[in-house]
This record gives C-alpha cells, sequence and structure tokens, in this order.
C-alpha cells in the first residue's frame, strides 16, 4: 500500500507538470528539445553481490526546455557490475553444501521521468542540478562450475544528480555533459548466498549532447 500511494503521488506530481508545459507551450519547438548519450561509471555501495566499481552501462535522456532553467523529459539507463568470488564451501541448508568458485553479475536497467534546474544559465557552461524518478528492472546472476542461479524483480527508483552541460559556441545544440549521481532502487533480490533488499549506487556519466 506504502508503494502504491508513492507512485500515485509521482503520477500525480508528472500529470501537473505536463499540464503546466502543455497551456506554456502550445506548439512543439524543436530548438529546445535535446538528446543526451552518456556512458555511464557505476558503484554499488549497499550490497557486497557485486561491489566492483564497473564502466558496463549507458545512459539515455530526452530533455524538453520548458524556460530557459527548466527542462523536463525521459530517461532510460542500463549498467552491469560485476564480482568474482574464489573456490569455497557454501553452506545451502542443514543438509546441503556447494564447494565451487562464483562469477557474480548485477544487471539493472531504470527508466522514467527527469526534471533539471540551471543553477547558472550561462552561455559556455550551464551547471544544474537534477533528478530521475521512475522503475527499476534488476536481475542479479551468479554462475558456478556449469550452470547458474539468477532472480530479478522491479522496484521504484530515484536518482538525484548534479551535473555540468558545456558549449564550446554558445546558442548551438552541440555540448557535453559531465554529470554525478547517486541512485535508489527498492527492488528485492533472493541470490545462492543471501537475500537482498534495496540497491544503492554512486556513480558519474561522460556524454554528449545534440
Amino acid at each position: 500500500m506504502k508503494t502504491n500511494s508513492i507512485f500515485k503521488k509521482l503520477a500525480l506530481a508528472f500529470c501537473a507538470l505536463a499540464m503546466f508545459a502543455t497551456q506554456s507551450y502550445a506548439q512543439w519547438d524543436s530548438q529546445k528539445a535535446h538528446l543526451i548519450v552518456d556512458w555511464q561509471m557505476n558503484a554499488p555501495v549497499s550490497t557486497d553481490f557485486a561491489d566492483k566499481i564497473s564502466g558496463w552501462g549507458m545512459n539515455f535522456e530526452g530533455l524538453y526546455e520548458l524556460t530557459p532553467r527548466w527542462s523536463v523529459g525521459a530517461f532510460i539507463n542500463f549498467h552491469t557490475n560485476h564480482k568474482y568470488i574464489g573456490r569455497q564451501t557454501l553452506q545451502l541448508s542443514p543438509t546441503e553444501a556447494l564447494t565451487t568458485d562464483q562469477q557474480r553479475s548485477a544487471y539493472q536497467l531504470p527508466f522514467g521521468a527527469s526534471v533539471s534546474y540551471n543553477l547558472y544559465n550561462g552561455r559556455y557552461v550551464k551547471p544544474y542540478v537534477g533528478v530521475k524518478l521512475g522503475a527499476a528492472f534488476t536481475r542479479y546472476t551468479t554462475y558456478y562450475g556449469t550452470g547458474g542461479v539468477y532472480d530479478d524483480g522491479w522496484g521504484f527508483y530515484a536518482s538525484p544528480e548534479l551535473g555540468l552541460k558545456i558549449y564550446p559556441s554558445p546558442y548551438r545544440r552541440f555540448g557535453f555533459h559531465i554529470a554525478g549521481y547517486y541512485n535508489y532502487m527498492t527492488n528485492e533480490m533472493s541470490t545462492l548466498t543471501g537475500d537482498v533488499t534495496g540497491q544503492s549506487n554512486v556513480g558519474f556519466r561522460l556524454g554528449v549532447i545534440f
């Protein structure tokens, strides 16, 4: 019930923002629409299942400038973190044990809505704060021997970020993007050695703006 309440509040806020945008801009202006494509570095901070920092990720985001300072849009990104565990004996139950090494992989696929605010609307550099809200799909996989086990699920996703939009030539569409972020997912997963409740990450993104 608590999760449903959060989703309802998010939906109402997004609808209100969409109505404001529709009333303020009756006609679409393509010059105010932008696409951001980022390479992503990510480090899990709330679990030791696959806690190694990884660059196996990308972020895609479409933004529309409601005002010179406010932008809204949609995003989707993905990331995979890995961890190798040496050979050990795992006690699976009072009567079962498994001796093996492990290759662990944690895959994340969040998507949803985003909003950002330019702290300074400069000609060349625009520092901003933003937040991404939506849903996240995750899959945790443990490979061992000739087989493996996995569990996947869905949860709520929230991610504040702080970044810079850099334009080599003012008033041009092309630019560079740098951002640091934190995210949290409510996903619950069962693994070979225990359960994981929630997932947090920190990281940064480097990309281009079109």
